[in-house]
């Protein structure tokens, strides 16, 4: 028997992967495909519209779910027809919403997108109710935190309960992946000496120190930024190292920067050489997706197959981070299929 992916932890670690809300957060999310992104002022005529369901940590602990674990996701939604149909999409998909709140005092949270025929996309959050969640609601989850095998959290919550969920979890001995999204010009120090896995995209990189205006990428952009953080605007592989080596002097034990076709660029204390591991080539129909689906395939390698190289854990979610940008998602068996070397 598979073990339980739960993002707490015990004597007896259950393989369980949690999400907090910003350790995990839930959108409803409207999304139109058209021919080309609009230009400020502009009005363009889209082909399709549709209503799903989004937000960063759900769309990772779905993804999770997906691969074959068992997932518990903490956050909060809107006592609203959007907050209900979420609730039974999250449970339609395996995970526990033990610990989905639902609240009278915000909306749920909402995500815009427009994606053009390219797969790029734009995005308008609104958080709503992911931002009420709350240091009782992380103690209403503690034994399920405390006993799991991989807590992941991002920033689409407040930053000081997602930085308590990630000393929950360090304190339980509980392995930490953390998320930095949409990035923040102030990140809070203990975010890196906290986080076991400090993944983040290049967009991130550039903008950890940067004013806030809100990108394309859920995170914070602008031509200074990476300048203002690191010295170096991610451009190349070489600046990806760059990066990676800045964050392990910040406290970071090991650090992923994605890259989008690229793959990514891993570097750690223990092996201090920036290492390159390419994706494989596909036709994007849709970007949105990727990145999350990539840090939700990496939480399931972490608490499922602990001793696999990590080298190799990248190489398999980037494989199955280029599933969601082609027309059909990834089943339990694709985390097997995977291939170990290109």
């Amino acid at each position: 028997m598979q073990p339980e992916l739960l993002t707490s932890r015990s004597s007896q670690r259950l393989c369980r992967v949690i999400f907090p809300k910003s350790p995990i957060s839930a959108w409803a999310q409207w999304q139109s495909l058209t021919t080309r992104l609009p230009k400020a002022g502009e009005t363009v005529l889209g082909q399709k519209f549709f209503i799903g369901f989004g937000g960063k940590g759900a769309n990772q602990c779905v993804q999770s779910a997906r691969l074959g674990a068992k997932t518990s996701l903490i956050c909060k939604v809107g006592n609203d027809s959007f907050g209900n149909d979420y609730v039974e999409n999250l449970k339609k998909n395996g995970v526990s919403t033990a610990f989905v709140g639902q609240t009278t005092e915000a909306a749920t949270g909402t995500a815009s997108i427009i994606v053009n025929s390219e797969g790029q996309n734009v995005i308008v959050i609104v958080p709503g109710a992911n931002l009420l969640l709350n240091s009782e609601d992380l103690k209403r989850a503690s034994d399920v935190i405390c006993k799991a095998k991989v807590v992941v959290c991002q920033l689409e919550i407040s930053p000081a309960v997602s930085l308590e969920a990630l000393k929950m979890a360090r304190a339980s001995g509980v392995k930490t992946l953390f998320n930095p999204a949409p990035a923040l010009a102030d990140l809070d120090p203990q975010f890196y000496t906290h986080s076991d896995v400090f993944c983040c995209n290049e967009t991130e990189n550039k903008s950890l120190k940067m004013p806030a205006i809100l990108s394309d990428n859920h995170g914070i952009s602008g031509p200074k930024h990476a300048e203002i953080l690191t010295g170096i605007p991610v451009g190349n592989l070489e600046d990806a190292g760059k990066v990676g080596r800045m964050l392990l002097e910040r406290g970071c034990k090991l650090v992923v920067v994605t890259l989008g076709a690229e793959g990514c660029v891993m570097i750690s204390v223990e092996e201090p050489i920036p290492k390159h591991v390419p994706a494989g080539k596909v036709r994007a129909v849709d970007t949105t997706g990727a990145g999350d689906s990539f840090v939700g395939a990496l939480a399931f390698y972490l608490a499922y197959y602990p001793k696999l190289p990590m080298e190799e854990m990248v190489r398999k979610c980037n494989c199955i981070a280029s599933v969601p940008t082609s027309p059909s998602w990834p089943r339990k068996e694709l985390a097997r299929r995977c291939p170990s070397k290109e």
